[in-house]
């Protein structure tokens, strides 16, 4: 294994044994993972409706990007991207994950956790997964050990929800193992056909004790808590997860991790559920922020973050510890379940100053939160920078001192300058996915044409898709109200151009945008 010293020349001279070792260790990473939180709900960003007061202090502490995007507009094929710095689109499996699906992110990659193992770091995933299991869908073996998994990827350790939280299994998922599952009482699993005898959301609303699901959604398959769920699954009793729990899991066991490698390097992916459906908060947190479930898991998601940097300065290695806070894709208020989530919005604005949301073209649903706190590093302030989450890999690697051949690094690139606030400009341009491609150099977007539908009734939300080309300038027009593509038709060109050379190096065939080739 190769040995790094990242910060080589370093003395000690007449400082503490304490704070020496800490100076002379390579620097530990967190990553903070929300889901389904948006620009416009954390208080940094604005919002005066909702108070996240751990997330400001980290934000102050460190710099704050207000132009920072995710690949895609849902949450498998944007944490695709941001762990393996390879586009979602250019494959065709990349798409929302069933609770059995096969792993997505094969052995054979290279990862983000690969780069800090052979760099001599421990390494951990925690939380929320949605990357799949296994070697292919619908073959896990739920009851013994499901192979391969996340070590087979650079994680040496893996605490995980083994879908989401609205599809089954709900289980946790423990180094490759069902946690507290039972031999008499073993799990199935199917997005096929239900089990006999197991009784449904859609048949047995009576037994919805906790949520119901929203009309025509789909969430009203199996049960589990007084919950209806995506999907079927019968057995391991005693190994399903409480939903009021799992924040408190994640972080128990987030924050064990770190306790253990206090005194050696780590990465920490540590993926919170919250603000996903089902919206179920602890009961700490219930009525806390006035806006119903979906407003209180936003104050657990702040707690959570107060919990890590609490205990990294317990321990003394906050100053040694870069975290980035971020989240998957943009918002979505209905998302399956009854949780007056809509009604009790109020004036909170999940998308800020942006139109869509999650599952949408347009700059809601991947412009996202992304705060990177490093002390004495970042230089403290807001960025204007743009900045992707495809660049994580190739940053880390640079943030390492390590360096990638460009099939490791795929479509990721070196940003450690903007995120240390020394290049104001970050990206010359950002693409993001989600139904058609989109491409913004912060001032132009341009939205490849889609014959998919314009606008999601169920979730109430415009999908930015259209059959004609779409060309917006957001320095004037951030809420994409105005198409200028008639009338700029030489930027619409330098734009698709832009797409149209990374097209050709794509390693499958997407007839929805042979048109950008032309």
């Amino acid at each position: 294994m190769r040995t790094i010293n990242i910060l080589a020349g370093l003395t000690c001279a007449g400082l503490p044994v304490a704070l020496c070792a800490q100076q002379t260790q390579k620097p530990n990473v967190i990553v903070i993972m929300a889901d389904d939180i948006g620009y416009g709900d954390l208080s940094c960003y604005g919002e005066k409706t909702i108070q996240t007061p751990n997330v400001e202090r980290l934000a102050k502490g460190g710099v704050r990007f207000t132009d920072a995007h995710a690949v895609a507009a849902t949450s498998t094929p944007s944490r695709y991207s941001f762990l393996t710095g390879h586009y979602s689109w250019r494959r065709t499996d990349t798409g929302i994950a069933p609770g059995d699906a096969g792993m997505i992110i094969r052995p054979e990659q290279y990862t983000v956790a690969d780069l800090f193992k052979d760099a001599g770091y421990a390494t951990a995933a925690i939380g929320k997964w949605h990357l799949g299991m296994g070697d292919k869908t619908g073959q896990q073996n739920w009851n013994g050990l499901i192979s391969p998994g996340l070590k087979d990827i650079g994680f040496d350790y893996s605490y995980i929800m083994a879908a989401t939280g609205d599809r089954v299994p709900c289980v946790w998922v423990e180094n490759g193992r069902v946690v507290g599952l039972e031999s008499d009482d073993p799990i199935f699993v199917s997005y096929k056909e239900p089990f006999p005898g197991e009784p449904l959301g859609k048949t047995h609303p009576e037994l919805l004790t906790v949520m119901k699901p929203s009309p025509n959604h789909g969430h009203d398959q199996a049960i589990v808590n007084g919950i209806s769920r995506i999907g079927y699954m019968k057995g391991g009793k005693k190994a399903l997860w409480k939903d009021e729990n799992i924040n408190d899991s994640i972080v128990t066991h987030g924050l064990d991790f770190i306790e253990q490698h206090k005194d050696t390097p780590f990465f920490l992916y540590l993926a919170t559920n919250d603000a996903h459906v089902p919206r179920v908060p602890h009961p700490r947190f219930v009525g806390k922020s006035g806006m119903g479930p979906r407003g209180d898991v936003l104050v657990e998601f702040d707690w959570t973050v107060g919990q890590v940097v609490e205990t990294l300065e317990r321990l003394g290695i906050r100053e040694n510890t870069l975290i980035v806070l971020t989240s998957d894709n943009g918002p979505v208020v209905d998302d399956g379940y009854q949780d007056r989530a809509v009604d009790l919005l109020g004036k909170h604005r999940p998308w800020g100053p942006f139109r869509g949301g999650k599952y949408s073209s347009f700059e809601a649903g991947t412009r996202i939160p992304f705060i990177v706190s490093y002390p004495g590093k970042v230089k403290k302030g807001i960025s204007k920078a743009l900045v992707s989450q495809i660049d994580f890999l190739a940053t880390m690697a640079e943030f390492l001192s390590v360096p990638l051949t460009e099939e490791q690094k795929k479509d990721s690139r070196e940003q450690l300058q903007t995120w240390y606030g020394k290049d104001k400009k970050g990206r010359d341009y950002v693409i993001e996915h989600a139904g058609s491609l989109a491409i913004s150099d912060g001032t132009w977007k341009y939205i490849s044409p889609s014959k998919k539908k314009a606008y999601e009734k169920l979730t109430n939300t415009e999908l930015g898709n259209s059959p004609e080309e779409q060309l917006y300038l957001l320095k004037k027009d951030i809420g994409e109200k105005r198409n200028l593509a008639k009338e700029y038709p030489e930027k619409v060109k330098d734009l698709k151009q832009v797409l149209a050379k990374h097209l050709a190096c794509r390693t499958t065939s997407f007839d929805q945008f042979d048109s950008l080739l032309e």
